[in-house]
């Protein structure tokens, strides 16, 4: 069977109150749309075809590179409408998966089960609320198909009973939809073509209509307001915990992570409260994460501590290292094993060798730092001369006073040790004392001044 998958995503989203599309306001660190579009990719499609409007520069530039297929809908006509305008690209043979770009929680599962339901028919996508008000209810006749959808203002009180609803989400054959949709009229109140009208053509020209119910009516969540969003930023973070968890991931509040991308873990794995993990993530056996970091595009090894408050931005840390509290990795950061970087430590790329330490305080760019060395507190590599960059070389076993400022380029020998409180701007030679001080002085019978 070949499958064909249709994204509508042409809508304004007035609700939002935004100048961004709506199918681009983010949801988990990325759009609306990516999630629907990922959500299929499971079921291999032939083809996406993306029905834009509103905003269709913007959503086709956000989605470049994506192996995707366009279709603009000028003029905001209805679903059934905008189902119209990807149909010549799409071969009568195919199955026509009906997505929404602002749905983005449906799972491969459910639309795997929606598409195989519709081999030889129109399949519709249905839910059970405990409270269906406001939605089409799902007429089923004795043989458990669907032969009707009732909106609820037509509903007899017999009927709001009902509580499966139509999610508006189906699968047909591209051919017979085709014909459908050239049938579809616009005889209502919004003068619009609307999707849900082939259920009714289909039932009379004989065509079996089937309902799948969602099994968790969280994944029909739309989203049209901040409230909304806010509502499926909370489902999919849930999600995400329960995955993380079932891959054997302590969390020490499953309530209180944001996860927005995609998180690798080892065995063992232990997130304390408030961590935000963003982008791709990879966590080796036994990492310890901390209160209140954030780690964005970041590899961690096994072993190693990421203490409280603690920022990595594309850092690569080796095995048992420790980091933080406080202390902030940027982008260019690489440790070896067993490095320690303590707290309100800023570094930006960086090789910290193995087992080298910045404990307290301290600012470490553009360098390139050995094995074994110590970097006393208050340490910084003056690596901007106002124009460029310039590297810091330090070697192994170096030892580093506090207060040093290393001005950019140097380099600093094996085993060199800088006297604490000196401003190093010439190489400072292997296995050898430098330091740069000015003589100090006492001033005898010197009063401080006094208010008058």
């Amino acid at each position: 069977m070949k499958l064909s998958v249709v994204i509508l995503a042409a809508g304004r989203g007035k609700r939002m109150r935004s100048a961004l599309p709506k199918v681009l306001q983010p949801l988990g660190g990325e759009p609306l749309l990516a999630h629907v579009i990922e959500g299929a990719r499971p079921l291999s499609p032939e083809q996406t075809v993306v029905v834009i409007g509103h905003g269709a520069e913007a959503v086709r530039e956000a989605f470049g590179e994506a192996p995707l297929h366009w279709a603009e809908q000028h003029e905001q006509l209805g679903t059934g409408h905008a189902v119209m305008q990807a149909l010549p690209q799409i071969p009568d043979d195919h199955v026509v998966l009906v997505l929404y770009g602002d749905v983005p929680l449906v799972s491969p599962a459910t639309q795997k089960a929606l598409v195989e339901a519709a081999t030889d028919s129109v399949a519709v996508l249905t839910a059970e609320l405990p409270d269906p008000s406001g939605y089409g209810r799902i007429l089923r006749n004795s043989e458990g198909l669907v032969e009707g959808i009732v909106e609820h203002k037509d509903a007899s009180p017999e009927q709001r009973g009902i509580r499966e609803i139509n999610t508006g989400l189906l699968a047909a054959p591209a051919g017979r939809l085709r014909d459908w949709l050239s049938r579809v009229g616009n005889d209502n109140a919004q003068g619009e073509y609307y999707l849900t009208d082939i259920i009714a053509l289909a039932a009379s020209d004989g065509v079996p209509v089937r309902g799948v119910v969602a099994h968790d009516d969280s994944e029909i969540q739309g989203v049209n307001n901040r409230i909304q969003l806010a509502e499926a930023e909370a489902i999919l973070r849930g999600r995400r915990a329960q995955a993380l968890m079932e891959d054997g991931v302590t969390l020490a509040d499953p309530t209180r992570i944001d996860i927005r991308g995609r998180v690798e873990c080892g065995r063992d794995v232990f997130i304390d409260a408030n961590v935000l993990l963003e982008g791709e993530v990879q966590l080796g056996d036994g990492v310890h994460i901390g209160p209140g970091c954030v780690i964005r595009n970041s590899q961690i090894a096994a072993g190693t501590v990421i203490d409280a408050h603690t920022v990595l931005e594309q850092a690569r840390v080796g095995s048992d290292a420790r980091i933080g509290p406080f202390a902030r990795l940027r982008p260019g950061s690489h440790l070896a094993a067993r490095a320690r970087i303590g707290n309100f430590v800023e570094t930006k790329n960086v090789e910290l060798g193995e087992g080298s330490k910045v404990n307290h305080l301290s600012y470490i760019g553009d360098a390139t730092v050995g094995r074994d060395v110590n970097v006393g507190a208050g340490t910084i590599t003056c690596n901007y001369d106002g124009a460029n960059k310039h590297q810091t070389i330090i070697g192994d076993g170096a030892f580093i006073g506090s207060d040093t400022q290393l001005v950019a380029p140097v380099t600093v020998g094996a085993h060199a040790t800088i006297g604490a409180g000196s401003t190093i701007n010439k190489d400072a030679p292997a296995g050898e004392l430098t330091l740069s001080r000015s003589k100090q002085k006492t001033l005898e019978g010197w009063k401080r001044p006094q208010k008058k």
